[in-house]
């Protein structure tokens, strides 16, 4: 059981997370380390919450797109992924409040209603469920800078969380395709077909790619940023681009879903040591 609880929280995503924090911290050269514990702690519960929720939510569709999860492998019950969802969810709002007022508003008031919301109703919508868990990663790190008393300087990491998540998920759906449809979920995949949103996720590919580029234009960050960017995103979005371009099939999407996970770290070192 303890094996199948630890893959439903999906851990190396919540490590992801938990560094993101830690590296947030650094650029806004917070230095409280139990504020920054804390600050850890809540992306780490809510994110295991919403993983786990998500995957509640998902068992039919599951079954068909991911039978290894631990859902419908019967590594644990359902029952027993609910109540855990609520304890997390609990745990993490109720940290939230010991940080400021602000942080707690972010918290119970959009980024946890979002991400039940998400599971619930939006998942299903075409564009507007991928807009949704966008907004989500990119909130974590607007939480992040109010948590360490600097609301605003982490905008460039939310935006570029946004713009990669945005589409990751969009080409996760064109990998989902089959079970969702065995759903009755309307993904926009679903609707407008693979050819489409594969040309959709290609002009996004060119806007996010360009949009990087745009803070070392501004100004904003130097050289040390424009170099990480080139190797750590740019190159990656050039290998999707060709792939999107070239034979978006279902395994090449799954492919591009983890390399865009990839890159929101690497605009994340980008800003760090530019």
């Amino acid at each position: 059981m303890l094996l199948g609880l630890l893959q439903l929280f999906r851990p190396l995503n919540l490590l992801l997370g938990a560094i993101s924090i830690v590296i947030s911290a650094s650029i806004l050269e917070f230095e409280n380390p139990s504020i920054i514990l804390q600050t850890v702690l809540v992306v780490v519960f809510l994110s295991a919450a919403a993983n786990a929720f998500n995957d509640y939510m998902d068992f039919e569709t599951d079954k068909i797109n991911r039978p290894n999860r631990p859902l419908p492998k019967e590594k644990i019950s359902k029952k027993f992924a609910i109540i855990a969802t609520i304890l997390l969810f609990v745990t993490g709002i109720t940290l939230s409040a010991f940080l400021n007022r602000d942080a707690f508003i972010i918290v119970s008031l959009i980024t946890v209603p979002l991400m039940i919301a998400y599971s619930l109703w939006f998942k299903g919508w075409p564009l507007i469920g991928n807009i949704v868990v966008s907004l989500i990663l990119g909130l974590a790190f607007i939480f992040a800078g109010v948590a360490f008393n600097n609301p605003w300087g982490l905008i460039v990491p939310a935006l570029l969380a946004f713009g990669f998540t945005l589409l990751r998920e969009l080409v996760k759906d064109i990998a989902d395709l089959e079970g969702d449809r065995s759903a009755g979920l309307r993904t926009f995949p679903i609707l407008a077909g693979e050819e489409k949103s594969a040309t959709l996720a290609v002009i996004l590919t060119i806007v996010i790619g360009a949009g990087a580029l745009a803070p070392y234009f501004l100004s904003l960050y130097g050289l040390n940023f424009l170099i990480i960017l080139i190797f750590g995103i740019e190159f990656p979005l050039v290998y999707v681009l060709l792939i999107l371009v070239k034979s978006p099939t279902i395994t090449n999407c799954k492919r591009i879903a983890q390399i865009l996970k990839a890159c929101v770290f690497a605009g994340l070192l980008a800003v760090y040591l530019g």
